[in-house]
């Protein structure tokens, strides 16, 4: 019997609520499942944890995007811009830069 991806997660979040690698895989988890808004909380609650994890940004701005709310994703990228400037992330940088330009 196959486990349930999101449910995994959410119990090792459970077991330590800090693990920003598990509240990562956990957005990505909804993401992938088509549930959009879930994941887009989930990356909020991680960008809340953790405002330096640079890939929640991105991701959580294409979550948006996914949801139909541009102006949102937009918010998103900006703040994801400046925590690639804080950290020194170029390359994150330029992809969220990417995603803005699109937009």
């Amino acid at each position: 019997m196959p486990i349930d991806r999101v449910q995994a997660l959410k119990a090792l979040l459970e077991q330590d609520p800090n693990n920003s690698f598990v509240r990562y895989g956990l957005a990505q988890a909804y993401a992938s499942n088509g549930q959009f808004a879930e994941a887009v909380a989930a990356y909020r609650d991680l960008i809340a944890a953790n405002p330096d994890y640079v890939a929640a940004y991105y991701h959580g701005g294409q979550a948006l995007e996914r949801l139909g709310q541009p102006d949102e994703a937009r918010a998103v990228y900006e703040q994801g811009i400046e925590a690639c400037i804080r950290t020194g992330d170029n390359h994150t940088r330029s992809e969220i830069q990417a995603a803005l330009d699109i937009l």
